[in-house]
């Protein structure tokens, strides 16, 4: 149960086309309504995040095993929730497929997603949609930036994937300018020394969220040395998340993107 799904049921009491007394029923049984938590002993579900914040509980699943991810992922699912698991593993994601073949594993990624039981589709071509636009410098950046495309996508946004756009070869960037405008927040996953969110900040007017990626020889430091360049941009309009956190920046931009389409949350 989410906000939109809660105010489609108090929107039918006024219509009349459903009882006060059903729609308490309904409300009463919103998943765990006493506490807001499932516990299943390896976790508590907080089914009840989206209704808090506007967006699902997501499962880490680095660290878990394979059938605790499966688990969480399954009783998410059966609330009615959008479902995202991050950092899956094949193992994870096969145990999570054995119950749910419906979902859609994403290798590149490391995702395993399943839409909501009220998630709309999200038209890609329509331009009242809420738009999030994700950049990656180099090609060796596409699993940071797949798993904030795959989150933005899930989360009800418009995504346009713009890759291997990187400062080496700047034309590259500059023909993709007319999409870049289009969007309500950008996200720039590049690692080496992390210039492309600087650049792209000075060709935007919206939130630029930049993601310093683990990728380069071995004085960038695993990352270290782009987010230090990407904390030190001069573009006022860059702000940076961790180190391959292409999670994160999504639900960031996704919530930004909201706010500039409300009527579509």
């Amino acid at each position: 149960m989410d906000k939109s799904s809660l105010l489609e049921l108090l929107a039918q009491v006024q219509r009349g086309a459903l009882t006060p007394e059903s729609a308490v029923e309904g409300i009463s049984a919103l998943p765990f309504a006493e506490n807001g938590y499932e516990d299943i002993g390896h976790a508590r579900i907080d089914h009840h995040r989206a209704l808090r914040t506007g967006l699902p509980e997501v499962i880490y699943a680095a660290g878990k095993t394979p059938q605790q991810t499966a688990e969480i992922f399954s009783r998410m699912a059966a609330a009615g929730s959008a479902v995202l698991s991050t950092r899956t593993s094949p193992e994870a994601a096969a145990a999570v497929l054995s119950l749910l073949p419906q979902a859609v594993h994403n290798p590149i990624a490391r995702t395993v997603a399943l839409a909501g039981t009220h998630t709309k589709p999200v038209d890609a071509n329509d331009p009242d949609a809420p738009c999030v636009a994700v950049l990656c410098a180099g090609t060796s950046d596409l699993p940071v930036a797949e798993e904030a495309a795959v989150t933005a996508e899930l989360f009800g946004s418009r995504v346009l994937r713009l890759f291997d756009v990187g400062v080496a070869g700047l034309h590259r960037l500059l023909s993709v300018r007319d999409q870049l405008g289009t969007a309500d927040a950008v996200i720039v996953c590049a690692g080496m020394e992390g210039a492309l969110p600087s650049v792209v900040g000075g060709l935007v007017g919206v939130p630029v969220i930049a993601v310093p990626t683990s990728v380069g020889y071995g004085a960038s430091f695993a990352g270290s040395a782009a987010l230090l360049g990407m904390l030190n941009s001069c573009s006022p309009n860059v702000v940076v998340v961790n180190i391959d956190n292409g999670f994160g920046a999504a639900y960031t931009a996704t919530l930004i993107a909201r706010a500039a389409h409300p009527t579509a949350r």
